[in-house]
């Protein structure tokens, strides 16, 4: 128990620490600030969700008797209640096949587990990445028009400190990041929580803690509902106002779940060829160095969830039934 307690402080700890290193400016701490749900999802995944909980609100605690309530409650938001929850999502399953309990049976064998689908966690991931983006920019102001002219005057002082001479396009550069700011913040969140999350598997993994076995990644799907909230969410991005800012942070997590998933089909649509490895890493160097390419992963994503492309091919690649007899 106390080896169960000091893991959940050190996990605290580090987090609170990686968290609170964006007061220093240093270009460092950005990266250090994006990766600090890192700590308590190792924890979680390796150790239950219940240590990373305990080292969560250790953490917030701390943050908000050195800091104040601010930091207590944005570190608890957009870092302690993400990784406590996806990381009990990893270790959540249920009993299936012949082993699974039945009314007076005793199980016979060895009982199969389910494991929770990793769409559905990629979902959850959307959900929190929303949901932080959202209370970010309640931060700065409770209508469109307060949110909007806060990001123009920062985004105005920040351009004039590292160029006096701002010229009048300037405004126009800014009212064009404005709008994007939202979005972009939704994507941002979006990555680092997956990249939190692979990473802590993976070290979990690595040291033999991980309890559930490595999932089938290039399997990956959104659940069927996903796509009727993402066409409910680009109507509401019409609106104006509030509601509109709101939609167009949902609509881009769900774009980027999309994302992610036209990636799991480009590697099933790929498994046939013999440059395989080629044709990926092409894709995600031209990805990474671009950007915008990542728009053809979303279209391919969405395609496969109306017209199931992979079930198709991976149907076809499968061999005739032997005639019978």
């Amino acid at each position: 128990m106390m080896a169960f307690g000091l893991i959940a402080l050190i996990a605290g700890a580090a987090s609170a620490l990686m968290f609170a290193s964006i007061v220093s400016g240093a270009l460092i701490s950005l990266v250090l600030f994006y990766l600090a749900p890192l700590p308590l999802m190792v924890a979680s995944i390796g150790w239950g969700p219940l240590c990373a909980s305990l080292g969560g609100i250790a953490a917030a605690i701390g943050l908000g008797a050195l800091f104040g309530l601010p930091y207590c409650i944005a570190f608890a938001v957009t870092v302690a209640l993400p990784a406590w929850w996806l990381g009990h999502l990893v270790l959540l399953s249920r009993q299936v096949g012949p082993g699974a309990p039945g009314a007076g049976a005793e199980p016979t064998s060895e009982p199969e587990l389910e494991w929770y689908p990793v769409g559905r966690i990629l979902l959850w991931i959307a959900g929190f990445a929303t949901l932080t983006t959202i209370a970010a920019l309640l931060t700065l102001g409770t209508d469109a028009e307060t949110i909007t002219g806060t990001l123009q005057r920062g985004l105005m002082r920040l351009l004039r400190a590292t160029d006096p001479q701002t010229s009048g396009e300037a405004g126009q550069l800014v009212d064009a990041l404005v709008r994007i700011a939202p979005a972009a913040a939704t994507i941002v969140a979006m990555m680092t929580l997956t990249l939190n999350l692979w990473l802590s598997a993976k070290v979990t993994a690595t040291s033999g803690r991980l309890r559930r076995p490595w999932p089938v990644m290039r399997t990956a799907e959104l659940p069927p509902m996903t796509l009727v909230a993402l066409c409910v969410a680009l109507a509401f991005c019409f609106t104006g106002g509030l509601l509109a800012i709101f939609a167009q942070i949902t609509t881009a997590a769900l774009m980027m779940g999309y994302a992610l998933t036209g990636f799991a089909v480009l590697h099933t649509l790929t498994l046939a060829l013999k440059s395989r490895t080629f044709w990926l890493g092409s894709t995600y160097a031209v990805v990474v160095v671009f950007g915008w390419p990542v728009i053809a992963m979303v279209i391919l994503g969405l395609a496969d969830a109306v017209f199931g492309f992979r079930e198709r091919f991976l149907r076809s690649c499968q061999p005739p039934p032997l005639p019978t007899p």
